[in-house]
């Protein structure tokens, strides 16, 4: 049973986070706190939290990257993930630096900082998913990230449709 990585996806998942943060709001409303962030506060992680964590989250797939495609892979508009990224700068997790061969192209890297919390901040990931799928049977697990993975496929389908135009 694999776990669906939905923030490589980037742009697409976009709505899919809309429903995302629809649940969370009905969790809050029954009385506890952000589960993600309450998770990650209990892992010992309080140096950023879960939207900044999404974007070490996907630098940790895939280290030195371009602002365009971090915007693109992280569902962000450039202004929003511009603002995060001098937060996350000033803390010490990421590093800004030219491209090699084009120095209009800004690179984002990781510092070793940022890469020695990866195995906290996937284990807090692991346990949210013990959250997610409380009562799951691996078959309903592998049937509905089935349909999450058809609903991604048909928003890039739409997503690219539009870009070609």
């Amino acid at each position: 049973m694999g776990v669906l990585d939905p923030w490589s996806e980037g742009l697409i998942v976009a709505d899919v986070q809309d429903h995302v943060a629809g649940l969370e709001r009905l969790e809050r409303g029954g009385g506890g706190g952000r589960v993600f962030e309450k998770l990650l506060g209990e892992a010992g992680i309080e140096e950023f939290n879960g939207p900044q964590g999404r974007i070490l989250y996907v630098l940790w797939q895939e280290d030195n990257l371009p602002i365009v495609e971090l915007s693109r892979r992280t569902g962000l508009a450039k202004t929003t993930l511009t603002s995060m990224l001098d937060r996350l700068e000033a803390r010490g997790f990421l590093n800004r630096g030219f491209d090699k061969s084009d120095r209009r192209i800004i690179r984002i890297i990781l510092t070793d900082m940022a890469r020695s919390m990866k195995d906290k901040y996937n284990q807090v990931s692991e346990d949210m998913n013990k959250i997610f799928y409380k009562g799951f049977s691996s078959d309903e697990i592998t049937q509905f990230e089935g349909y999450l993975q058809k609903i991604l496929d048909n928003l890039y389908k739409e997503h690219s449709c539009k870009e070609n135009k």
